[in-house]
């Protein structure tokens, strides 16, 4: 046993513990969470435009401010990358973090020196918390690989300016340092096919123990690793590879095929992390959901889905949440976004202490007759047609088709690529639906009702996914290909 993991283990405990403590009194944590917000945040243009020095509970917070999404902050954006200080949080931020997903391009999200340890400290919380539970920290002893994006920055203004996962990598702490790859200069190939290769040779005769990045991406290095050194399963190459780290998206449509590359299970932590914040984590294997982050820089507010559209819809504090119900996240944090509506839809499992599922996101659902059909709903039938129809899925998307060419019924198209295909594609299309219709009421009706058809299952070519996330410049190890859409606008090339 090396030091590292002789160590680890009692400091996971201690850390674990402490997390907890605070966990299970989440109210008031919250409370206080708040309060430094406000007192920070008070004194900034945005605080005095909104008199956030007058607030002092969840409901001055809701008179103080109103929801936004990025457009509605972007004037203030501007300002900062402008060079103005004290617009959104005291003085200007370290980094502008860059992302896509808005209608006009991309967003870049402040991360200020109060909220950078939030996401540092919280990923590594995850870590510790696995430590804490399982007893394994034979992991901390061996080399980490992180598949992310590149940790070279540009420049906003005078604001350094990448992705997340770039800006963290140059915050490694100095106890990871020689354990964690790839190497700066292999991260830092912009090209993701060019990089995964050089990952790959980089790694390939390693003690690799933790593997961590989206699933889709890491499936690629694993296939590319297999090719390269002609083993049959990761564990031939790497024997000592003992945790899997992933966020962004549902593991479970994933699980199957990586473990078919892997040569069987290896245990896992989920992390939900974002641009604005990282927002829970996987604490324990063997319960249900994440746990809510609610001592770090963020306070939370729920929206209930039912409410969206609505000019003022319901605004609730975890006090006011319920299990079971599916809510709009926002967000006030310590990087200076106030009501900021982050676009995931998340529901309760636990309250003490408060443990959610990533159910979807608001704009990423197929309602084209109003059957609002969400992520959750498909990535929960298809493991349960897998479940009956064993196959292996690389990855997959779901639109309406509302014009189909022989004038019959409209339906929903699943896109599938399979790693494995099924022995019957009509069986598990069939299976599908039949899935469907238990977990979408609206969804049965428009099929027994004929106003609908049972949906369609399209395979997609091996890598048919990748080539068009490259052709849509989304080929990097922080794009996600998104579940569900209202429209054709992400299988148009398939």
């Amino acid at each position: 046993m090396s030091l590292k993991t002789f160590i680890a283990k009692p400091y996971a405990r201690m850390v674990t513990k402490a997390v907890m403590r605070r966990a299970q009194d989440p109210v008031a944590t919250q409370l206080c969470v708040l309060r430094q917000l406000v007192e920070f945040g008070g004194s900034t243009v945005f605080g005095r435009e909104h008199k956030l020095h007058q607030v002092h509970d969840h409901a001055g917070l809701v008179q103080a401010t109103h929801l936004r999404d990025y457009e509605g902050f972007r004037p203030y954006i501007d300002r900062i990358i402008a060079g103005e200080k004290h617009v959104l949080w005291p003085g200007q931020p370290l980094y502008l973090c860059k992302t896509s997903g808005t209608t006009s391009g991309a967003k870049y999200i402040p991360i200020t020196q109060h909220s950078l340890p939030n996401h540092i400290g919280s990923a590594r919380r995850a870590l510790l918390a696995y430590i804490a539970y399982s007893g394994r920290a034979e992991f901390v002893g061996g080399k980490m690989i992180f598949l992310q994006g590149s940790p070279v920055l540009d420049k906003s203004g005078l604001i350094p300016t990448g992705r997340l996962s770039g800006i963290v990598a140059n915050h490694v702490p100095k106890y990871l340092l020689k354990n964690r790859m790839p190497s700066f200069a292999t991260n830092s190939i912009p090209d993701w096919e060019t990089k995964v290769e050089a990952v790959v040779g980089e790694t390939m005769t390693e003690d690799m123990r933790l593997i961590s990045g989206i699933p889709s991406w890491v499936r690629m290095y694993m296939e590319r690793l297999l090719a390269r050194t002609g083993k049959r399963t990761v564990r031939e190459v790497f024997p000592n590879f003992s945790l899997f780290v992933y966020g962004g998206v549902n593991y479970a449509p994933y699980r199957s095929s990586m473990e078919t590359l892997i040569g069987g299970s290896v245990p896992s932590v989920e992390l939900f992390p974002a641009s604005e914040g990282f927002i829970a984590y996987q604490d324990k294997s063997h319960e249900e959901g994440l746990l809510l982050v609610v001592d770090n820089g963020i306070y939370y507010e729920f929206i209930p889905t039912s409410e969206l559209g609505k000019p003022s819809p319901k605004r609730l504090s975890l006090t006011e949440v319920e299990v079971g119900v599916n809510y709009a996240l926002v967000l006030h944090t310590n990087a200076g976004l106030w009501g900021y509506e982050i676009g995931d839809t998340v529901k309760f499992v636990s309250l003490s202490p408060p443990r959610i599922v990533v159910t979807g996101r608001t704009k990423h659902f197929t309602s084209a007759f109003g059957e609002h059909v969400i992520a959750e709903e498909v990535e929960s039938a298809l493991k349960e047609a897998m479940d009956n129809l064993p196959c292996e899925v690389a990855e997959f998307t779901v639109a309406p088709q509302l014009t189909p060419s022989d004038g019959g019924l409209p339906y929903h198209e699943w896109f599938v690529e399979f790693a494995v295909p099924p022995k019957d594609m009509q069986a598990l299309a069939a299976a599908l639906d039949a899935a469907m219709r238990k977990r979408n009421i609206y969804y049965r009706d428009l099929i027994t009702g004929s106003v609908l058809r049972p949906l369609v299952l399209t395979p997609v070519s091996r890598g048919g996914f990748a080539a068009l996330m490259k052709a849509r410049g989304m080929n990097d190890a922080q794009s996600k290909m998104p579940r569900l859409a209202n429209d054709r606008r992400y299988v148009e090339g398939l």
